[in-house]
């Protein structure tokens, strides 16, 4: 994402830029994948706070779509990524990884499963070229679809009650990563049960001509609910906290490293759970991942880490000890955190070092009355997971 005061004649508009627009207080615009999008409305902070407190609403329009059909589409789809789909039901989702047959990660993101052979990939990072490659002998028909749906993220505390006084019968019911499509006043929406803010959400999915409907049936349904958009600023601070990771951010996708000691697997990234070597089927990488597996040869695995005091920390190198004789990595992501009010960060670190609890140091340089000052402070391994309420799988 990139600002886009340069870029104005080029970008496209998604179907909720007008109402999103009339909400923007400043030039808050930045790039996605060559879109208009919304850094920021007016607050980062009341954004924030309102995804933690109430409910907010962000445009994932953008969002490349891919859709896998035909009589190979599951035997396809297990091929091609880390997750075991023979344990994803339609009507279902899950969050998985793609890699190379080195085994190292293209992107991660989430496929639902819409039928025993439908299925829909959704990626941050355009994959067509690769997908049509990787097909090669399957009976399948793989489709971009990223301008037939638009989208919005409903997330916070307040979401379900929202979507129930919308009119969406069963919500309450609808299991973490869960589908149901349904209609409401004539118009057809499918809505999953996921997002990145680690809190109770939804994905709402409609046709492109009825997104200004679903912006402001929302926005009239949600006002007693707290409800606000959101931007990308504030949406950075969430998916931190809740330990999410974003490619170009916390890795580098294996097609855009530029060398290749920047590509990483899963395992290194830190979501090896999504990789299921027990399955029966063969996938893209397998044979890499396995011996990647039995033979420990991870680099570092992508961790939590939580600092002393309150100066964030990114791009911030960690050392075993306080000379900073050994250094053990780099931070990625980084956030003093609001509601945990704690200073977080992701840090690439060696295996000795992930287990939770473990003491390390962090050299943080940051600017005080018109000077750089240095400070060399503890910090400590944590679950990457920082922010994770029961409510987000809660069934009601």
């Amino acid at each position: 994402m990139t600002h886009v005061q340069h870029l104005k004649p080029f970008l496209k508009k998604t179907p909720f830029y007008e109402p999103m627009s009339a909400l923007m207080h400043g030039a808050g615009w930045i790039r996605w994948q060559g879109y208009y999008s919304p850094a920021f409305y007016d607050s980062v902070q009341s954004e924030y706070f309102a995804a933690r407190n109430g409910a907010t609403v962000y445009d994932v329009s953008p969002l490349i779509k891919y859709a896998i059909r035909g009589r190979d589409a599951a035997k396809f789809a297990n091929y091609l990524v880390t997750r075991d789909l023979g344990k994803i039901k339609p009507m279902n989702a899950a969050y998985t990884a793609w890699c190379d047959d080195d085994g190292r990660m293209i992107e991660e993101g989430t496929i639902f499963r819409l039928g025993e052979n439908e299925f829909l990939l959704n990626a941050a990072l355009h994959q067509l070229h690769w997908l049509h490659e990787s097909a090669y002998g399957f009976a399948v028909e793989i489709e971009e679809v990223s301008e037939q749906l638009a989208g919005l993220s409903l997330q916070g505390p307040t979401s379900r009650l929202i979507l129930e006084q919308l009119g969406v019968q069963g919500i309450g019911k609808l299991p973490h990563f869960g589908i149901l499509e349904t209609t409401i006043d004539g118009k057809w929406l499918r809505i999953d049960r996921a997002g990145f803010t680690g809190d109770l959400g939804y994905e709402i999915w409609v046709k492109p001509q009825d997104a200004l409907w679903l912006w402001e049936s929302l926005f009239r349904i949600g006002d007693p609910y707290k409800i606000s958009p959101m931007g990308g600023h504030a949406l950075e601070m969430t998916r931190i906290e809740a330990g999410f990771i974003l490619v170009d951010v916390d890795y580098i996708g294996a097609h855009h490293a530029l060398r290749p000691t920047q590509r990483v697997s899963p395992f290194e990234a830190g979501i090896g759970w999504a990789v299921a070597l027990k399955k029966d089927s063969y996938f893209v990488g397998k044979r890499a991942l396995q011996k990647e597996k039995a033979q420990g040869t991870s680099r570092f695995i992508l961790s939590g880490v939580e600092i002393e005091g309150r100066k964030p920390a990114p791009g911030a190198f960690l050392y075993a000890d306080q000379k900073g004789t050994k250094e053990l990595g780099l931070t990625t992501s980084a956030m003093w955190s609001p509601l945990l009010k704690k200073n977080l960060a992701f840090a690439q670190l060696p295996a000795a070092y992930a287990k939770p609890g473990t003491e390390m140091w962090i050299e943080i340089w940051y600017p005080k009355e018109k000077k750089i000052e240095r400070s060399m402070v503890r910090c400590w391994t944590r679950n990457r997971m920082f922010f994770d309420p029961p409510r987000k799988k809660e069934i009601v």
